[in-house]
């Protein structure tokens, strides 16, 4: 088994005001470099391969970490399409029963012009077949859950089986492309864990 540790990026002012942003290339606010200047990841991870979304908040992210990361495309944000911008409470207000039917469609969410989740699972496969060493990647909310969903078998419909934190590191273990849980939401200020698997 080859570790892999994955960390969300740090907040934007998108974040902040609740905005879909998939592929839209927003920055980390202020205050998310701030936040992200006090991480500390966990230290057996120090030294490892790192990856990041070539989006600018993952590459932020993982240069406020003293990191100079492989981009890999195949980590990017889940495409929200005629989506992105949008606040999932204006779509719900704006589009109603056709809202609530896609958010119920679990792994085959389409958004209008976008990608699925399960399109994001589709190209993330061949990534971990193809990590042979261990692996830090600074992704995005949409690829994180994804990732979880391949690791447990959700489908994406109701809440996850184990829930994902914000601003927290997730270990997985990648064995001939097959992804499992290791350690959910280790805290990267420095914390134990608190959700071990």
């Amino acid at each position: 088994m080859t570790a892999l540790l994955v960390l969300r990026h740090g907040p934007t002012d998108w974040n902040r005001s609740h905005r879909l942003q998939g592929r839209c290339d927003q920055p980390l606010s202020d205050a998310g470099r701030a936040m992200v200047r006090t991480w500390r990841v966990p230290e057996e991870s120090i030294g490892w391969h790192s990856v990041a979304s070539p989006l600018a908040r993952c590459v932020e992210t993982a240069r406020l970490l003293g990191w100079q990361p492989t981009l890999e495309p195949r980590l990017i944000e889940m495409d929200w399409g005629q989506w992105e911008g949008r606040t999932a409470a204006a779509l719900r207000a704006e589009l109603g029963a056709t809202f609530a039917a896609a958010e119920a469609s679990g792994l085959d969410l389409m958004p209008p012009g976008g990608e699925s989740p399960r399109q994001v699972q589709a190209r993330l496969r061949p990534w971990l077949a193809g990590i042979t060493r261990p692996t830090i990647a600074v992704t995005h909310k949409g690829v994180l859950r994804a990732l979880l969903a391949l690791a447990t078998g959700w489908a994406m419909t109701g809440p996850p089986p184990l829930k994902l934190r914000d601003f927290c590191a997730h270990r997985f273990d990648v064995a001939a492309g097959q992804v499992t849980v290791s350690a959910l939401n280790l805290d990267l200020g420095g914390e134990t864990v608190v959700d071990a698997v």
